[in-house]
């Protein structure tokens, strides 16, 4: 919790520092674009907004991520990184160890690197100022600087960068074109700078600088917000991984809490043992702030204990922790602040746990103590079962969440995307994989192991290179359409290697043929009103293009939401990315071996590497699988204390009930009718819970649920299943003190009688 709200904290302007994002309005819905490293405004802006907008003393534009290789002698190696301007250092925080950042960008083709892509090719060499690398095989970098290597809880990653106008002498269009939104724009504050004002001169500043039919309505978004409060819905914030951070912490509080009521009820559970010793301590004069400073001083060093153990646990899980949720975390023992709250936790744990039994022990009649007559505590008894059925109810409101965000996740990761991402690899285009791609795909083709192979401009998985329908026209378009389109420039049999499918017409065969022909999408193609899309003609910019062919609609993007209308080019020339199909139920390791040595063989410069489709679309579900598996320990721990405490009350009942359950025995009550006897009580706390449980495990899934478009439906034995499971798990916890109080010789407990 600590690591998510220190975010970014490594920046010492961070409350001054704001991403320029934008809300488009397309088909009556808001699209937001947050600006964090989202590509959301255009070149232009950032001089415009330094010399223009009051408040901004500082901007600095970064371009979309960069992944280049970095060669060195024999060495090549993929890193990945961005152009910015000079003015970004000034807006982040970054420590270099050899360099500056006044002289970083002195020369065009320069690069500052950090640490650690400095180890990688220079191991622990220092003075590494004027070195060069060859990126991408084309031109020379001088390194200008080295810094020290990010955190990992800083939004900023990357291993290089270099300047942004780099950038701007390859996409010139940037220069003066407003209403392409594709790089990241950040921006410096002033401390009297008013947010507001600045929203409103943002808003419309775009179409005052021509761009008059652009959508595209800017706004600032602070650094504080980006990585825990970071969702949209239609325009408006609406939360984030904040929900999470909240739960999580609520959870860990509850179950801290739940441990210490556990101590109560082990520790009056065995009051019949010590009343005999708070008796005597009594008769010899001992008051009652004494004895209950006695018992609290137990149980605060009970509490003193179990943190020494817990840090030890700690630092033994912490590694398989930090696997878990893709971070550094450290116990950091030499901070003050973590020892401090580690005492304030002993000590409020301490007093909390022990101060209910110290004054229910403290309060014993050494009269009645000496006797070994009954101890009076109706109202305790109370307590004691009231805080087990919520120990149980919490138990169980984890155990349903906890099935239904699996069945969730499962839920989409097997929903009908409108291709197959199994079997499927891409790869960067880069040196000769455009110019030689017929001979690179006959050669994989010939391999044997491959079934197909395609260009493509974006990934299938993402969002990207879009924009308004009304760039577009054809014969009878209702003026009043306003959607958000996706171009894709791909090659002959894209459509067969992505595994997608023709709803009707047919895909690209040939570049020639169809360098005027389109592929849309069905969503498209119902835009464009009754009947066949096919052989109609759309225009764009005075080209006229012709449908040869409906795609059935695919998923990408928003893996929960509808598909967005698509529209494909025959553009080769454009491809980012090749796609190769894999043949099904081959040797994953024998294939891929036989495609680097085609990939090594037609691409020699640059090294083989790729990405399973598979594996990216599951890192699009990393935050929910995490909240699964958190939920998943949660749940387990919440089961096993509440289990504890379930032990403790068994125990302490069968204590009390020591001489009721011997006069049974000899009355003729078998094991079985005993055990029954002290079970039967539980198990109807237990049933209580779950009553209890049920609605609140429901509301709060549906209102989780509904967070998501696309969602699975909450069944009935999702929460008949959690019962029975919490009722097994109670029937097994209280057998073992039921049975034993069951087959206990009833003439040890009477012989006092």
């Amino acid at each position: 919790m600590e690591d998510e709200s220190n975010f970014n904290r490594v920046n010492v302007k961070k409350d001054r520092i704001y991403a320029v994002g934008c809300n488009q309005a397309f088909d009556g819905k808001v699209f937001t674009f947050n600006g964090v490293f989202s590509n959301a405004t255009p070149g232009p802006l950032a001089p415009a907004l330094k010399n223009e907008i009051p408040g901004i003393v500082n901007v600095g534009r970064v371009s979309h991520g960069i992944a280049s290789l970095f060669t060195i002698g024999e060495k090549s190696i993929y890193e990945n990184g961005f152009n910015i301007d000079p003015s970004v250092f000034d807006i982040f925080t970054f420590k270099f160890v050899e360099g500056n950042a006044k002289d970083a960008f002195k020369e065009l083709y320069s690069v500052v690197i950090t640490e650690k892509m400095a180890k990688q090719f220079f191991a622990n060499e220092k003075n590494l100022l004027g070195k060069t690398f060859k990126v991408d095989n084309d031109k020379s970098y001088v390194i200008s600087g080295v810094i020290k290597d990010l955190p990992l809880n800083t939004s900023f990653q990357f291993d290089w960068v270099a300047p942004f106008e780099i950038t701007l002498a390859k996409e010139t269009y940037l220069k003066d074109n407003w209403y392409a939104n594709s790089i990241n724009t950040f921006v410096e504050l002033s401390p009297s700078a008013n947010i507001n004002s600045i929203n409103s001169l943002l808003y419309g500043m775009v179409q005052k600088k021509g761009a008059e039919k652009s959508n595209t309505r800017l706004f600032l978004f602070g650094m504080n917000d980006w990585r825990l409060r970071a969702n949209f819905q239609n325009g408006k914030q609406s939360g984030g991984l904040i929900q999470y951070v909240h739960l999580f912490s609520i959870i860990a509080w509850i179950i801290l809490a739940i441990a210490c009521i556990n101590f109560m009820n082990l520790a009056t559970a065995r009051s019949e043992k010590r009343a005999k010793e708070v008796g005597v301590k009594k008769v010899l004069g001992a008051g009652k702030k004494t004895l209950i400073g006695q018992f609290i001083g137990e149980a605060l060093f009970m509490a003193a204990l179990s943190v020494i153990v817990g840090i030890v646990i700690v630092g033994f899980v912490l590694p398989l922790f930090n696997e878990l949720v893709q971070k550094n975390l450290e116990l950091g023992l030499d901070n003050p602040l973590h020892i401090a709250a580690l005492v304030v936790i002993t000590v409020v744990c301490g007093v909390f746990a022990g101060s209910y039994p110290a004054l229910y022990l403290s309060s014993f009649n050494p009269v009645y103590a000496f006797k070994g007559m009954k101890l009076k505590g109706s109202g305790a008894s109370v307590v004691r079962k009231g805080l087990v059925v919520l120990q149980f109810s919490i138990s169980i409101v984890l155990i349903i969440s906890t099935v239904i965000i699996y069945q969730q996740i499962q839920h989409i990761k097997n929903r009908d995307l409108g291709y197959d991402r199994f079997d499927l690899i891409t790869m960067k285009t880069q040196g000769t994989m455009i110019s030689n791609f017929a001979a690179i795909k006959q050669d994989l083709l010939a391999t044997g192991a491959v079934e197909n192979v395609a260009l493509n401009s974006m990934n299938t998985l993402y969002t990207g290179d879009n924009g308004p329908i009304s760039n577009l026209s054809w014969q009878g378009k209702n003026p009043n359409i306003n959607v958000l389109i996706s171009y894709r420039s791909v090659s002959p049999g894209f459509i067969s290697t992505a595994g997608m499918k023709m709803a009707e017409g047919r895909e690209f065969v040939d570049s020639k043929l169809d360098s005027t022909n389109i592929l849309v999408t069905e969503s498209f193609a119902k835009l464009m009103g009754k009947g066949s899309a096919i052989g109609k003609i759309i225009t764009f910019q005075n080209y006229n293009m012709h449908i040869v062919g409906v795609v059935k609609d695919f998923v990408y993007g928003d893996m929960y939401g509808s598909p967005d209308p698509v529209l494909f080019a025959c553009l080769p020339q454009e491809g980012k990315l090749m796609y190769v199909r894999m043949k099904p139920n081959g040797n994953t390791e024998r294939n891929l071996a036989k495609i680097a040595a085609v990939m090594k063989r037609n691409n020699p410069q640059y090294p083989f590497q790729y990405n399973f489709l598979d594996d990216q679309f599951n890192l699009i579900f990393t935050s929910e699988m995490l909240v699964g598996k958190l939920s998943r320990i949660f749940a387990m721990l919440a089961i096993i204390i509440s289990c504890l405490g379930l032990f403790g009350l068994s125990a302490y009942t069968a204590e009390r009930r020591t001489k009721e359950i011997g006069i049974r025995k000899v009355l003729g009550a078998s094991v079985a009718n005993v055990t029954g006897l002290l079970s039967r009580e539980f198990l109807q706390l237990v049933f209580i819970s779950s009553l209890i449980a049920l609605p609140i495990a429901w509301w709060s899934m549906k209102s989780w649920l509904n967070n998501y478009s696309y969602r699975v439906s909450i069944s009935w034995w999702v929460f008949a299943a959690a019962c029975v499971v919490a009722m097994l798990i109670a029937l097994m916890t209280i057998s073992f003190q039921s049975i034993k109080a069951a087959l206990a010789n009833p003439v040890k407990s009477l012989r006092s009688e």
